[in-house]
């Protein structure tokens, strides 16, 4: 279904720009928080239009700044740019051009939306100051920490902050805009066993960790089944497994790499209690030694109501009735915007990237790309926050 696009929206020969910065994106992707080339392109644009910008903020991170009138409300806008570590199969003719790595997450488009929409917020009307802030590294779940402790927002305040992600299967012209948990939180959990090696001709000598590691992989399996309501959301996975080299030989340790995701801190206070329980147990039942290693990747992304209303009431115009939702399908999957919710009260929503071979396709997969359709609704989308944000009389 088709958008209302308000009256200052791209034209088709401001699109086509756009369209293709995206693609020279896309073609020339760059990984984690190594991305000088996007982040100098970012700015040369940002230049260009008259914003202030500030590079090299936790890495390759930037910010561009554009103040207007008196008023002293302050919005921040995030935008992702790096890529992911994978071969691309697309055979398009802006398919990435360096082995390896791929835009299959759509961190080329949101930034083209966002530098879209920085175009026209340089000739738009508001009363305030707008940080666009572009951030490395979000697959590895570190760029927006590094931000932050790099002083992104004693450097640049802001009142509350957005961010949007594309979201394939859903048509264009569709949205969700939820308040609460929306994705969730990011743990790597590790565990190494120590026992004691010996003859596997003489197990009665050693202290074996693999019945350990064999016993620990079921009870850890039953923590979502039996330890959890079902109103509590969580996927613990057990990722990697390493013990022993020969074959006659019982290893004197034993490791794991667990995956824990939840959707709120109480669910994973409740988890990583019950995991410490574990190890414990075992130790004394198995006479070894267990050390727990718990990381937090990003926290669960939880969507402030107040932002999550505004962004809804200040969309509403732009969607056809009963196309901007309240609620979409549970993701647990992990954005590290979520730091950014930590200190300054937002909002992250969904905007439909489209349906059929690449625009439905899974992100994260060799033959995903954007929806460059979406560049003109997602500029629509950031112009209108900012007006209804920063407009004259608001602070």
């Amino acid at each position: 279904m088709m958008t209302r696009h308000t009256a200052t929206a791209l034209s088709d020969t401001e699109l086509d720009s756009f369209v293709r910065l995206r693609r020279q994106i896309h073609a020339a992707p760059e990984l984690g928080g190594d991305t000088p080339n996007t982040a100098e392109l970012v700015a040369a644009k940002l230049q260009q239009w008259g914003y202030q910008v500030h590079r090299g903020i936790g890495g390759h991170g930037l910010v561009g700044v554009l103040q207007k009138g008196q008023g002293t409300r302050r919005i921040g806008l995030r935008a992702d740019m790096d890529a992911l570590p994978m071969q691309e199969k697309n055979t398009f003719a802006h398919a990435s051009q360096i082995a390896g790595r791929m835009h299959a997450c759509g961190h080329d488009g949101h930034t083209a939306i966002l530098l879209a929409a920085a175009y026209r917020l340089a000739s738009s009307p508001f009363d305030g100051t707008l940080n666009l802030i572009f951030q490395p590294d979000e697959e590895g779940l570190c760029g927006a920490k590094a931000m932050l402790d790099d002083g992104l927002f004693q450097r640049f305040p802001c009142d509350a902050i957005f961010a949007l992600h594309n979201m394939p299967g859903a048509p264009v012209g569709t949205a969700v805009v939820q308040a609460g948990p929306t994705m969730a939180s990011s743990e790597r959990v590790s565990l190494h066993i120590t026992g004691k090696g010996g003859h596997g001709a003489m197990p009665e000598l050693a202290v074996d960790p693999l019945p350990v590691v064999a016993s620990l992989i079921n009870a850890i399996q039953t923590i979502k089944s039996r330890n959890l309501g079902p109103e509590e959301y969580a996927v613990v996975s057990i990722g990697t497994l390493q013990a022993g080299s020969v074959y006659n030989i019982i290893p004197d340790e034993a490791s794991m790499l667990i995956s824990v995701r939840t959707d709120t801190p109480q669910t994973q206070h409740k988890i990583n209690q019950r995991l410490a329980q574990m190890i414990s147990g075992h130790e004394q039942a198995f006479g070894v030694r267990i050390e727990l290693t718990i990381s937090q990747l990003a926290p669960a992304l939880i969507n402030h109501d107040a932002e999550s209303e505004f962004v809804r009431r200040s969309l509403t115009p732009l969607f056809e009735p009963g196309q901007l939702h309240s609620r979409g399908p549970k993701v647990m999957g992990t954005e590290d915007f979520a730091w950014m919710l930590t200190e300054v009260p937002g909002c992250y929503f969904m905007l439909g990237n489209g349906e059929g071979e690449f625009h439905g396709c899974s992100v994260h997969n060799p033959h995903y790309d954007f929806n460059d359709q979406l560049i003109r609704l997602g500029a629509d989308c950031w112009v209108k926050l900012v007006e209804d944000f920063l407009q004259p009389g608001n602070g």
